[in-house]
């Protein structure tokens, strides 16, 4: 249990299991503290019951992203749960496990990541990626291997060196490390590169070394993709 879970035990002891379970949602039940972070207008800590919406919790209480730029994708639960992209119909879901679930995520511990259109997602799997090698502690032989494919497959994608059959070859790596070693960091370490695949596949295919004639312009990775711009008092 974490400090979080543990902190609930006194008002339960207090109040009751029933009062609690009217706080959020019958699957769901009580409060949770969002960690709101990344391209948003006013960044902090927010306890809202959970089934609450992403809208009311990332459009009005955090402000949005502050500029004239749309949120173009979430990190959930830090960089180990799949990244989802923003929409409407997304920030009109429910902020619960089942629903996270259903996006194909998962609320974690409810650290939101969120990046706004500007933010390239293969330079931000990159950068994620390196994160997970460099934590591998080594023991698992497809974690301490697989982090470090992958991570020279994307070095390869980020720098316009890579072939379509790399793009393969770098989902298939992430398909065969999944369950694999004893821990999950094996497991959440996969997760950047087959959720933005699964979503943001087209700017993956935008590095791919193709003739000049016809390749794609390449954009220039952005040196702080998550630092918010300051917002106004």
């Amino acid at each position: 249990n974490n400090v979080e879970t543990l902190a609930n035990v006194p008002w339960i002891l207090v109040n009751g299991a029933a009062e609690y379970k009217k706080i959020g949602t019958p699957e769901s039940p009580g409060t949770k503290i969002f960690c709101v972070s990344g391209h948003v207008a006013r960044p902090g800590n927010y306890e809202v019951p959970l089934g609450a919406t992403f809208r009311e919790l990332l459009i009005d209480k955090a402000g949005g992203t502050g500029t004239n730029k749309a949120f173009k994708a979430l990190l959930p639960s830090g960089a180990s749960g799949p990244v989802i992209p923003v929409n409407d119909q997304m920030l009109d879901t429910p902020m619960t496990y089942e629903a996270l679930g259903k996006l194909g995520s998962t609320l974690g511990s409810a650290s939101f990541i969120l990046m706004d259109e500007s933010t390239d997602m293969v330079w931000a799997a990159y950068k994620m990626i390196k994160f997970f090698k460099h934590e591998s502690c080594g023991k698992c032989t497809p974690c301490r291997e697989g982090t470090h494919w992958l991570a020279k497959l994307m070095e390869h994608v980020i720098h316009g060196e890579a072939t379509a059959k790399d793009i393969e070859k770098l989902e298939n790596v992430a398909k065969q490390m999944n369950g694999k070693s004893l821990c999950a960091l094996n497991d959440f370490a996969i997760n950047p590169v087959l959720a933005t695949l699964k979503h943001f596949r087209s700017e993956y295919m935008a590095y791919v070394k193709q003739p000049a004639a016809v390749a794609p312009a390449k954009k220039a990775a952005p040196a702080k993709p998550l630092q918010a711009e300051p917002a106004g008092d």
